[in-house]
């Protein structure tokens, strides 16, 4: 169990963030960005549920995630390799992955067909989810990177970020009266070179 009894201590007023073990790091390190999208992820998802009245299994699903979302940012907060310490480490599983497939496969089939590409908006939920969508697309392009640099990024939290973009959008899409108050994207709508008729 997680202990928090003190909220400041100090030790980041030099710039730099303590991870579940290892030496402390700059704020602005690669895996720091990392996590804290994942977090920003998870806070947007917070806003999105004050909007789920009457939707109680899209609020729980919404809950699973922002729950998984803590195991994500605690993988990503925990570098090298798990051969390394005396005890497992929270690593995001194939499980969670899978998860999201299901939930992906389960709920598209709930929508209209797509006959455009839409613009965010429509409901107030559908509107945070997208928000939600793209911040995890931004914790998705970070944690790239970082892989790039510490080869020890868990492959299942990469493939969860990109599972968990495509979840959101269906889920947009589903707040938006199941795709029917999607908004669409019209193409050179205001270009002046739109077709009159």
């Amino acid at each position: 169990m997680v202990k928090l009894n003190k909220i400041y201590t100090r030790t980041g007023d030099d710039g730099t963030t303590g991870l579940v073990d290892g030496p402390r790091r700059p704020k602005d390190d690669a895996r720091i960005s990392a996590f804290g999208a994942v977090d920003e992820t998870n806070a947007v998802l917070g806003l999105a549920r004050l909007e789920t009245r009457n939707m109680a299994r899209l609020d729980s699903t919404l809950a699973r995630i922002q729950n998984d979302l803590f195991d994500l940012g605690a993988d990503l907060a925990t570098p090298g390799s798990d051969a390394d310490r005396s005890y497992p480490a929270l690593r995001i599983s194939a499980a969670q992955v899978d998860w999201l497939e299901a939930q992906i496969d389960q709920n598209n089939e709930t929508l209209a067909p797509l006959t455009s590409f839409i613009l965010p908006g429509g409901s107030a939920l559908s509107a945070h989810l997208h928000m939600a969508r793209t911040i995890a697309r931004r914790a998705e392009r970070d944690t790239v990177g970082l892989a790039r640099v510490e080869p020890d990024v868990n492959p299942a939290a990469l493939r969860y970020l990109n599972r968990l973009s495509d979840l959101l959008f269906v889920l947009a899409r589903l707040a938006n009266g199941a795709g029917k108050a999607d908004v669409l994207w019209e193409p050179g709508r205001n270009t002046g070179n739109e077709k009159k008729g």
